[in-house]
C-alpha cells in the first residue's frame, strides 16, 4: 500500500489544482489548501482575478472538506521573476517568467513555506509527472520500493503529462533533485476532458472555469500596454531584408521574433509581392539592440526566419548533470511539436550547450527556453542564447540607408546586398 503524506496542495482557483486536490484526499493523505498571491500592483480586479481566484479556492476546500490557508509571495514574485522579466526585455529578449516563476516561487518559496506546515509532500495542478528510479540502474520503482530506499539511492524524473494538448513539463524543466523529490502532479496522468468530467461528478464550484491563459500578473490586458508602464522604448526604424525602413518601431523591448501582429506595416509590399500585386504578412526577424532597428521580412517561411541550430546557456539539468552527448528531442517555445536533434556537448563543462536540429525551426527567440526531451522523459534545458537566424549578417547598415530615404516606404534599393 502507498504510503500516506501530510500534501500541501497549492489551489489556484483553477479546476486542475481542485481536483488534484480532490484525488489526494480520495487516496488518504492529509491534505492543506495553500492559495497564493503573487502579483499586487493595479489589482483592481477588471485585469488581476486574485480576489475571484481566492474566493474560488475557498469554495473549492470548503467543498472537499480541507482547509486554505492565504498566502502572499508577491514581495518574492516582484524580486526574483518580475526583476528578471524586465531586466531581460530591456536587453531586446522574451524571457519566459512562468518557468522562472515555477523554479523561485511555487517549487521554492511555496515549497519552503509548505515545510514549515509539516508538509511532507506538495502538490499543483501541472499537467506532468514524476517517478522515481534507482540511481545505479535506472530501474522504475513504484512508491514502496522507492520508500524502502534511502534518498541518496534514488533518482527522480519528470515525465510528460499523458495528455499531449497540456503537457506542461516545458514550464518544469528547471525543477531539482530536491524539488522533484517532494512534488506530486495528481492530474498528470489524466485528459483536460477528464479532470473537467471529475469536477462536474464532485460537484466542484469552478467545474466549468475557463482556463487562465498568458502570464498571471498580466491577464486579459494588451501585453505592450502593460509593458509599457515599466519599459520606456526608443523609437526607430522597421527595415525589410533589403536594408529598406518600411516603418517605425515603438520600442525594440515591445516585440518579439516571429510576432505578426501590431507590426503596423500590413499594407506594405515587398519588392517581389508588389510586382505580382500579392500581400504577404510580415513577420518580425531580427532585433538589432546597437542601432536600434528592427527588421521586419514577408513570408512564414522567409530564410531569417529559420534556424537549423542554437546555443543556449544558464543550463538547468534535472538530473543535477547535463546529459551525454547524442540525438533527442527538444522544444524552443511551450506547445511546439518536439523537434529531432542533436546536443552538441559543452565545453570544459560549462552551464552552455548547443543544439543541431534535422528540420530548421521557425523564429527561435533568444530568453525563450530549449528544453530537451528524451521521449517521455524531461531532461532539462536552458535560456535560448543566438540561434542560426540571429547570427546571420545583416545586408547593411539600415540606420545609414534609413537616413538616405527616411519613411519613404517607396525608396530605392538601398546600396547592400542580400544576407
Amino acid at each position: 500500500m502507498a504510503s500516506k503524506h501530510r500534501v500541501v496542495v497549492g489551489l489556484s482557483g483553477g479546476v486542475d489544482s481542485a481536483v488534484s486536490a480532490w484525488l489526494l484526499k480520495q487516496q488518504g493523505h492529509e491534505v492543506v489548501g495553500l492559495f497564493m498571491k503573487n502579483w499586487e500592483d493595479d489589482d483592481d480586479g477588471e485585469h488581476c482575478t486574485s480576489r475571484q481566484d481566492w474566493l474560488d479556492a475557498a469554495s473549492v476546500a470548503d467543498v472537499i472538506g480541507i482547509d486554505v490557508e492565504h498566502v502572499n509571495f508577491a514581495a518574492e514574485y516582484k524580486d526574483r521573476v518580475f526583476a528578471e522579466f524586465l531586466r531581460e526585455y530591456e536587453a531586446g529578449r522574451t524571457p519566459n517568467p512562468d518557468i522562472l516563476c515555477n523554479a523561485e516561487i511555487k517549487f521554492k518559496a511555496f515549497l519552503d513555506h509548505a515545510l514549515r506546515l509539516g508538509a511532507e509532500k506538495i502538490a499543483t495542478g501541472h499537467y506532468a509527472r514524476v517517478r522515481a528510479v534507482e540511481a545505479t540502474s535506472g530501474r522504475v520503482l513504484d512508491d514502496e520500493a522507492a520508500a524502502r530506499l534511502p534518498a541518496e539511492a534514488l533518482r527522480h524524473e519528470l515525465l510528460k503529462g499523458v495528455d499531449p494538448g497540456k503537457d506542461q513539463s516545458y514550464f518544469l524543466h528547471r525543477l531539482t533533485q530536491a524539488q522533484l523529490a517532494r512534488a506530486l502532479f495528481p492530474v498528470g496522468h489524466l485528459h483536460k476532458s477528464e479532470v473537467r468530467r471529475l469536477a462536474a461528478e464532485i460537484g466542484l464550484p469552478n467545474a466549468r472555469k475557463k482556463d487562465s491563459t498568458g502570464i498571471c500578473f498580466i491577464g486579459e490586458r494588451p501585453f505592450r500596454e502593460f509593458l509599457q508602464r515599466y519599459l520606456h522604448g526608443t523609437p526607430g526604424p522597421i527595415v525589410d531584408d533589403q536594408g529598406r525602413e518600411i516603418g517605425r518601431h515603438v520600442g525594440l523591448s515591445f516585440y518579439t521574433l516571429g510576432q505578426r501582429q501590431g507590426l503596423g506595416i500590413g499594407g506594405v509590399r515587398g519588392r517581389d509581392e508588389a510586382a505580382q500585386g500579392v500581400h504577404a504578412p510580415w513577420f518580425v526577424a531580427r532585433k538589432d539592440v546597437p542601432r536600434n532597428v528592427l527588421w521586419a521580412v514577408q513570408g512564414h517561411d522567409h530564410p531569417w526566419l529559420q534556424s537549423s541550430w542554437l546555443r543556449a546557456d544558464d543550463a538547468s539539468w534535472i538530473a543535477g548533470a547535463p546529459p551525454a552527448p547524442g540525438r533527442y528531442a527538444a522544444k524552443t517555445r511551450y506547445r511546439q511539436a518536439d523537434a529531432p536533434c542533436t546536443l552538441v556537448a559543452p565545453e570544459g563543462g560549462t552551464a552552455a550547450f548547443e543544439l543541431r536540429f534535422e528540420e530548421p525551426q521557425w523564429a527561435v527567440t533568444p530568453g525563450q527556453s530549449a528544453v530537451l526531451y528524451d521521449g517521455e522523459v524531461c531532461l532539462g534545458g536552458g535560456v535560448i542564447h543566438a540561434a542560426q537566424a540571429t547570427e546571420r549578417p545583416l545586408p547593411c547598415d539600415p540606420t545609414e540607408a534609413a537616413n538616405r530615404a527616411p519613411r519613404r516606404r517607396s525608396a530605392p534599393r538601398a546600396a547592400c546586398g542580400p544576407a
